[in-house]
């Protein structure tokens, strides 16, 4: 299994959208998103239709591919597969990219987990169908991706005790003392307590770092990528590190890493554009 998440780095959108946009629905000029979307295909190694997107739309849909779709999957917010080759994508500025993969199984899904999407249950319903495809939760490593931290995401008390409500240990105060969301903690816990394996963390937050995508720090902007495939090139047995590193600082729109063992959501390493 191979995962990379993006920066805004190293791309050709102007701004707002500056430089590395991956999202076709923010306003950018869509030659400018095909272009870097085609550069993160070839970065990645796989052909530009293998690299399936969908149309988020914070639901709780989840939908299996099995091959090149050629357009967004419509109204879902998690991809599954079982198709070595095949990359999912998932799209934020804020809300947590979700990377989940049974090796033993051959099953990964990419899931968009905002905060609407996990207050109605899209982590279980995605954990549901890789089950139906053979993965186990004791076998599956999770990664969170880049997302708005709890010490950022401000929201009214309302909306924490409702959230906290459907996603416990989410409620959080933010560096202002005001009621926030850590939704990366909420839904830490709610992975574990499904007996999740491991479950390994990007402690970036998007709206803090000036290198990644914030709709809260300003819209419009653009989107990150997140992205999980079986690399079928891969050794059968691998004993290579799997994960992120922030590596924008170079002006590198990558941060990835190399497949860990089953159920390890791995280390850190980069790769250069």
């Amino acid at each position: 299994m191979r995962r990379v998440v993006t920066t805004r780095d190293g791309g050709v959108s102007r701004a707002p959208y500056d430089t590395f946009n991956l999202g076709d629905h923010v306003g950018d000029d869509p030659d400018a998103v095909a272009a870097n979307r085609a550069r993160l295909a070839s970065q990645l190694g796989v052909a530009p239709d293998h690299l399936v997107w969908m149309e988020q739309i914070h639901s709780r849909n989840v939908a299996v591919v099995d091959g090149p779709v050629g357009h967004p999957v419509e109204a879902t917010d998690a991809l599954v597969t079982t198709t070595p080759g095949l990359a999912l994508a998932v799209l934020s500025a804020d809300c947590v990219p979700l990377l989940l993969s049974d090796d033993e199984a051959g099953v990964i899904a990419g899931v968009h987990a905002g905060r609407v999407g996990a207050r109605i249950g899209i982590i279980p319903e995605t954990l549901r169908v890789m089950m139906s495809l053979g993965a186990r939760p004791e076998r599956i490593g999770a990664f969170l991706g880049p997302a708005a931290c709890g010490r950022q995401y401000e929201v009214p008390p309302e909306m924490q005790r409702d959230v906290e409500e459907h996603l416990p240990g989410s409620a959080c105060l933010t560096d202002k003392r005001t009621t926030g969301l850590d939704l990366r903690a909420g839904l830490r816990r709610q992975l574990l307590a499904a007996a999740v394996a491991a479950v390994a963390e990007d402690p970036r937050c998007t709206i803090e770092d000036p290198h990644l995508f914030s709709h809260r720090r300003g819209a419009p902007t653009g989107r990150l990528a997140s992205v999980i495939w079986i690399d079928p090139d891969a050794p059968t047995e691998s004993d290579d590190s799997d994960a992120q590193a922030d590596s924008a600082a170079s002006g590198d729109p990558f941060s990835t890493g190399d497949p860990g063992p089953t159920g390890d959501p791995g280390t850190t390493g980069s790769l250069a554009p």
